[in-house]
């Protein structure tokens, strides 16, 4: 991988750890972080506040971490350990019941799991900075399925009434995405949006197999993400005062970590084209 798309990745994780952890220092209670200590069978254990200190203060290792690893490269395996911890306790919490709308049959159909299939970005970071031998192809592999793994679902929810109803607010305020809310209708929009997804995933396959479509894929499908992070600006709710983001503000930010999985992804399959390799994982 490229220095400078190594840098400008450990930038977006320092920026966006370090964000989300003063924010959860300074917000207290944290549902999300009380669903995982109930599932886990723990929030009896200690207080609330101790288990919310202990996630903002993970948050804050991995941003000096990153920020560090920018110039001390050995440094990087031990973020990359760090990340995959801080990955793997959310996820397991998507076992619980909790994670999905029971109303419309549970899984697949996501609800508060939403911000945390994201965190499924961060294991593929964390994989990525421990083991730098891996092959270009089985690094692209790793890379992308959490971006596959995200457009697909979450942008297959969106052919639904309950996401398209969820995502109404922060798409009016984009002067991006709003404009569409005046051509179409409330499904009509969401449902734009979803096919928009689904065709970002098709080429981001694609790509593995046809060189000359891994920069068109690679930028279509950052733009979603792109999108997502001007709603931090665009959307009254995303900011605070008090606690710098908001909730919606931590399932906002959290997209930059799949900015990195891009650069990595991108990264990777010009290495194989430049070595003309093969989609045979060796």
């Amino acid at each position: 991988m490229k220095s400078l798309h190594m840098n400008f990745s450990l930038y977006l994780i320092s920026i966006s750890t370090v964000l989300l952890g003063l924010s959860i220092l300074l917000l207290g209670h944290h549902k999300h972080i009380t669903l995982a200590t109930d599932f886990y069978l723990i929030s009896n254990l200690l207080p609330a506040k101790i288990f919310n200190l202990l996630a903002a203060f993970s948050f804050i290792s991995c941003a000096v971490l990153a920020f560090l690893s920018i110039t001390k490269s050995n440094l990087r395996p031990m973020l990359g350990y760090l990340l995959i911890v801080i990955s793997i306790v959310p996820l397991g919490s998507l076992l619980s019941d909790s994670m999905w709308i029971a109303s419309m049959g549970g899984f697949p159909v996501i609800g508060s799991g939403q911000g945390v299939i994201k965190y499924f970005a961060l294991l593929s970071i964390g994989i990525l900075l421990i083991k730098r031998t891996f092959s270009p192809l089985v690094s692209a592999w790793i890379s992308i399925i959490p971006v596959l793994v995200v457009l697909l679902w979450i942008g297959g929810m969106k052919f639904t009434l309950l996401e398209a109803q969820g995502i109404e607010a922060l798409v009016k305020s984009s002067p991006f995405m709003g404009w569409l809310y005046k051509l179409f209708s409330l499904q009509a929009t969401s449902n734009i949006i979803g096919i928009y997804d689904l065709i970002a995933v098709v080429a981001l396959i694609l790509a593995m197999y046809y060189p000359k479509l891994i920069a068109p894929a690679v930028v279509m499908s950052g733009m979603v993400f792109v999108v997502t992070q001007s709603f931090l600006v665009t959307f009254t709710g995303s900011l605070s005062s008090e606690t710098i983001l908001s909730t919606t503000g931590h399932f906002l930010i959290k997209d930059l970590w799949f900015l990195v999985c891009l650069f990595f992804y991108y990264s990777a399959l010009k290495q194989l084209a430049l070595k003309g390799g093969s989609l045979k994982i060796t």
